[in-house]
């Protein structure tokens, strides 16, 4: 064993790669239908930290694995983080903040009457809501706390949030699943009738075609984008329409004429407003094939498409082509005129059998190219983020906190997700790009900081670990059983949507991965989306506003 550790204290890429390697094995390894997944880095680098003090790794390791991590988070979350803000999920979102105040609220009452130090407090907040980013602010602003501490006592006050996170971080996942479990038998829910009532009230399903003969006198004689961009949201899309024996792409100019017969593309629900614009639907069938017209599925990887409005391309006066259907990740959906497409898109476009080819090389329909990614584009913002996160924000209280090398990074990323691209410059990168770096990132922190925490564990168990377990699961419960009770009784959330808000609240895969399997619909996932960027910033900010407050 002395030569092993031996071994591994002189060879830092062997130590790195031995605890993330195992971390991975440990993570697989299934109890009940839970396992760790990646979290169990964290647990593995701790243990290898408790060994030996010669077991260390740089401090950069871990800091170049959390910029990676937060900065790849932001850049996929952007475009759905502000464009939730409407009426429902911004109600849903301050809700989710709200709950995490009382969370954080308990944390400090923690500290004022047992006497517990802001790092041990904050720690317990992220372990218990189960957030990596949020422990790395914390551990940043406890270093800026000791910079004219002597080095030891600084090593242990930093340590300090990563041992109260390990702690408070089991039962941070097992309650809320544990709390999942008791009220769905509390509340007696039925979830495939939750879900059958709201596809029943919403209309919402699968993407549909389907043909309607024009017979609305108020939309005869008038052109295709008179009549569309005076409907707010419009989630179908007007393909293609017969006029006598004739088949064409309706263009923007193209005038509606009496029995025309127009085919539309949407969810079942969308369709209903199509039929209400245009009129009565029709059986007939316009084939593509017959017609002179072809669809294809093409991969967005052209320099000139990423990062554009569908309306910025003029599909229609270039090709005269239109998309009917884009693929993101695993998800088909109709697009809006307003959508952004992002690199590795597939899009589904109608046009002539001759303009295919020019489509294609509009598009690029290139796997190659979206499987490269701009390192250019990706320093640049993680310049602009660290800068962002060295500023300093005053408090209340006249102290000020900085969002350091995890929130800089985040809130820009966010940002430039949602801007996309600037001029020539596009921010965004390829999704499996994205994953893959993504995730890197992350067991690079987990296992550099786990290995950084480990001296002292054993040390924090013996002198008061049971107190620290005790408080975290408090702190769980109380995030629980407030965004379960809540959420269900008063905000009037199915079941399975609660369930992917409280996910979200925890920002916990393992969670959602139980939502999932216990719901059997997309509610959870289509809930945790929505709340998730607005929690992970939120428990960055609170975590630093923790040791802030509370340091003494």
């Amino acid at each position: 064993m002395e030569s092993l550790i031996a071994l591994l204290a002189h060879n830092k890429l062997l130590l790195l790669f031995s605890v993330i390697g195992l971390g991975y094995l440990l993570g697989q390894i299934r109890i009940y239908g839970f396992s760790l997944g990646v979290a169990a880095v964290l647990f593995v680098g701790i243990a290898f930290g408790a060994l030996d003090k010669r077991l260390v790794l740089p401090e950069e390791i871990y800091i170049v694995g959390l910029v990676l991590f937060v900065y790849s988070v932001g850049l996929q979350s952007g475009p759905s983080f502000f464009s939730s803000f409407n009426q429902k999920s911004l109600r849903i979102n301050l809700f989710v903040i709200a709950a995490l105040l009382i969370s954080a609220l308990v944390a400090g009452s923690f500290s004022l009457l047992f006497a517990m130090d802001a790092p041990h407090a904050a720690g317990l907040f992220c372990g218990a809501l189960t957030n990596t980013p949020a422990l790395a602010a914390s551990v940043e602003a406890v270093k800026s706390f000791t910079l004219d501490h002597p080095e030891e006592l600084r090593n242990q006050l930093v340590n300090a949030p990563v041992i109260a996170y390990s702690l408070a971080y089991p039962f941070g996942v097992l309650g809320v699943i544990l709390w999942f479990y008791l009220f769905s038998r509390v509340f007696r829910v039925d979830f495939a009738r939750e879900e059958a009532d709201r596809l029943k009230e919403s209309g919402v399903g699968s993407i549909q075609v389907r043909t309607y003969r024009v017979t609305n006198p108020a939309v005869t004689g008038k052109e295709a984008w008179d009549v569309l961009k005076l409907i707010e949201h419009r989630r179908f899309v007007l393909t293609r329409y017969k006029r006598g024996g004739e088949i064409n792409i309706i263009l923007p100019e193209t005038v509606f004429r009496k029995d025309d017969l127009v085919v539309a593309v949407g969810a079942p629900d969308a369709l209903e407003g199509a039929k209400v614009i245009l009129g009565e639907e029709s059986d007939e069938q316009l084939t593509l094939d017959t017609a002179g017209f072809e669809y294809r599925r093409m991969f967005v990887s052209s320099e000139e498409t990423v990062g554009r409005p569908i309306h910025e391309l003029h599909l229609e006066k270039k090709f005269s082509a239109t998309i009917t259907r884009v693929r993101r990740g695993d998800v088909d959906f109709v697009p809006s005129p307003d959508t952004r497409l992002e690199l590795g898109d597939r899009v589904r476009v109608v046009t002539r059998h001759e303009n295919i080819r020019a489509v294609t090389e509009f598009f690029g329909d290139s796997v190659k190219s979206i499987s490269e990614t701009d390192f250019l584009s990706i320093s640049l913002g993680i310049v602009l983020g660290v800068f962002v996160g060295m500023m300093p924000i005053p408090l209340p209280n006249g102290s000020t906190f900085k969002l350091g090398f995890a929130g800089g990074p985040l809130v820009v990323s966010l940002i430039l997700g949602r801007l996309q691209r600037t001029g020539s410059v596009t921010w965004t990168m390829p999704f499996n790009a994205n994953l893959v770096l993504r995730q890197i990132g992350l067991v690079f922190f987990l296992a550099g900081i786990g290995i950084k925490a480990g001296d002292g564990f054993g040390a924090t168990v013996r002198s008061g670990g049971l107190g620290f377990l005790a408080a975290g699961a408090l702190i769980t419960t109380v995030a629980s059983l407030f965004t379960i009770v809540l959420g269900y009784k008063y905000l009037r959330l199915p079941m399975s949507a609660v369930m992917g808000v409280m996910s979200g609240v925890g920002t916990q895969p393992a969670c959602l991965a139980y939502a999932n399997q216990t719901a059997k619909n997309d509610q959870p996932n289509m809930h945790y989306a929505m709340v998730y960027p607005a929690s992970m910033i939120a428990k960055i900010v609170l975590a630093q506003v923790l040791v802030s407050a509370l340091w003494r």
